[in-house]
């Protein structure tokens, strides 16, 4: 980030009010903003409304951003509006998850806003405000207040009434910060289910820093105490940490832990720097993981520290100078080649087993995501776009990726179409209608209609007490959702899983398929299918391994 000249006898509050906010201010903004999330991020994760382990929404807006400063890291372009239109296309092709879909429309808005302007003028401010609330709010079907989209609505209404009585551009910052603070405090009254579980909107908190950090940075503000190198432990990619092996890198160590006090992150990283390189570390339902390279001489040094201020659950060790010739092996899941002329299915799992299945279902393309790993924009059309076909459709099977792939689609030359499929029985039932020389339009309407005739059922761990549509949880109970909502919370696996199929109309349906997660034993899953075979003995019940992180069980009743 750019600093004020350390020459001059002011602050850089009155450095930016002595002189133009160009592009290069507007880049320090903007990585200042990105700062302050990242600082925050999982504040924001926290307020996610169901106990269900996928509060990403932090991750997916710092992800976005993220995306947005990569875009612009190396320029010293001043344009104002040739920068915020790079900073408008890094966030869309970051866009990960619907909460960094929208915030990558405000920035696109923000720069529509700010055409034909060099600098940044206060009516500049305020038209960049008004188009990112309205391109946002365009973006979305049915918008829903009471989300970022109501702060961003709220600031910008604010901004044009003080820019009546003020020019001053760092007087109508404070007014930003102000009124997007008050609104994000109000959006419980404006969605129930906020006021419900306790929280406000997760998306409007994430909006709220960006505009605090800019502030905070104009103001001098410490920020650095921000942990950039923590994530969810699920997002840590592990598997691709071979790739970058270094001379001196003896030995690979995964320790997971739990801290007997609250771990202070900055000292934690910079102990571990002096023992190895390579250094993760992720977070998750009160432990860490650390990933770190080692020489041999300091094989032993990463635990033993680790011992000392906590209790480690589990260690992981390989041998790297072993593992390094078998990099270049086949991939996992084995799909297809589409023909010219023939429709590509792309389509997104969670887990190992769910992608194996979807490609021996015909899938040509499986992108690795689902809860806590929404891939972005640019992940899903990569996914797609060399292809020898122009006729695409995307299978998002999640709620929180639909979006994603809707903009890939925007930014795509080809015939890109959207099954909006917000689980994978849904995904997999519309695969049932996949005919590659089919007719792009008819393929397209039965899948449509099929994501309509599947329940689905999701089993996991709840990682907070809430009470929900008078459903009473307590942290670490097992709940059961049906088609996303959630319907009961126990102590026991198989009551959870009974809890669902007492939901549902068994007249309907003939199938039930259970796919069983990383983080449960096949003979348990075994058992629970056995028995489910047993209290329901006209259905066929078939067990499958999915291999998805935290949901022990995602059912298909179809």
């Amino acid at each position: 980030m750019e600093k004020t000249p350390s020459n001059k006898n002011f602050s850089r509050k009155e450095y930016y009010e002595q002189n133009p906010i160009d592009g290069i201010a507007f880049k320090n903004l903007v990585n200042a903003g990105l700062t302050w999330l990242l600082a925050n991020q999982q504040t924001v994760n926290a307020l996610n409304v169901f106990p269900v382990p996928d509060g990403d929404t932090g991750t997916n807006m710092v992800l976005t951003l993220q995306s947005a400063a990569d875009e612009v890291s190396g320029s010293e372009e001043k344009n104002l509006e040739k920068m915020a239109s790079m900073v408008a296309h890094g966030a869309l092709m970051g866009a990960r998850g619907n909460s960094g879909v929208i915030s990558s429309q405000l920035w696109r808005g923000i720069a529509k806003g700010l055409q034909g302007y060099d600098v940044l003028t206060s009516d500049a401010l305020v038209k960049a405000f008004n188009s990112a609330k309205e391109t946002a709010y365009k973006g979305v079907v049915r918008p829903v207040e009471g989300t970022m989209l109501t702060v961003a609505k709220d600031t910008a209404i604010a901004l044009e009434i003080a820019e009546k009585e003020t020019k001053n551009l760092y007087e109508l910052l404070l007014v930003a910060v102000e009124a997007a603070a008050k609104s994000v405090e109000n959006t419980p009254n404006l969605l129930p289910i906020l006021k419900e579980a306790n929280v406000v909107d997760s998306g409007g908190k994430g909006l709220f820093y960006i505009l605090e950090g800019m502030l905070k940075w104009i103001n001098e503000e410490d920020l650095s105490n921000v942990i950039d190198f923590v994530e969810p432990i699920d997002g840590m990619m592990l598997d691709h940490t071979l790739d970058a092996v270094e001379e001196g890198q003896d030995w690979e160590l995964v320790i997971d832990f739990k801290p007997f006090s609250p771990l202070d992150l900055s000292l934690f990283y910079s102990e571990l720097e002096t023992m190895g390189t390579s250094i993760q570390i992720g977070e998750g339902d009160d432990m860490y993981r650390m990933h770190i390279h080692v020489p041999d001489e300091n094989r032993t040094k990463p635990w033993d520290y680790i011992m000392t201020i906590g209790t480690i659950s589990d260690i992981r060790i390989e041998n790297l100078m072993i593992q390094v010739p078998q990099q270049d092996k086949e991939p996992v899941i084995d799909c297809p080649k589409v023909k010219q002329d023939e429709i590509a299915i792309i389509t997104v799992a969670p887990g190992l087993g769910i992608g194996k299945i979807f490609a021996s279902l015909g899938a040509n393309a499986v992108i690795a995501g689902g809860q806590t790993m929404n891939p972005s924009t640019q992940q899903i059309v990569e996914a797609f776009e060399d292809l020898p076909t122009n006729k695409i459709i995307i299978l998002p099977n999640n709620k929180n990726i639909v979006m994603a792939a809707e903009s890939a689609a925007e930014v795509s030359t080809k015939d890109v179409r959207i099954i909006k499929s917000k689980t994978i029985p849904q995904g997999f039932a519309a695969m049932m209608y996949l005919h590659p020389d089919g007719d792009l339009n008819q393929v397209e309407a039965a899948m449509v209609e099929a994501i309509s005739s599947v329940e689905t059922g999701e089993i996991t761990t709840a990682v907070r007490d809430v009470e929900i549509d008078g459903v009473q949880v307590k942290e670490n109970e097992i709940i059961t959702l049906l088609n996303g909502k959630l319907i009961s919370s126990t102590k026991n696996l198989e009551e959870a899983v009974m809890n669902f199929m007492k939901s549902i109309d068994t007249e309907e349906y003939e199938l039930i398929t259970l796919f069983y997660g990383e983080n449960i034993d096949k003979a348990i899953a075994e058992k629970i299918a056995e028995d489910l075979q047993n209290q329901y003995e006209d259905f066929e019940v078939d067990l499958q391994y999915g291999g998805q992180p935290h949901y022990q069980f995602i059912i298909s009743v179809e």
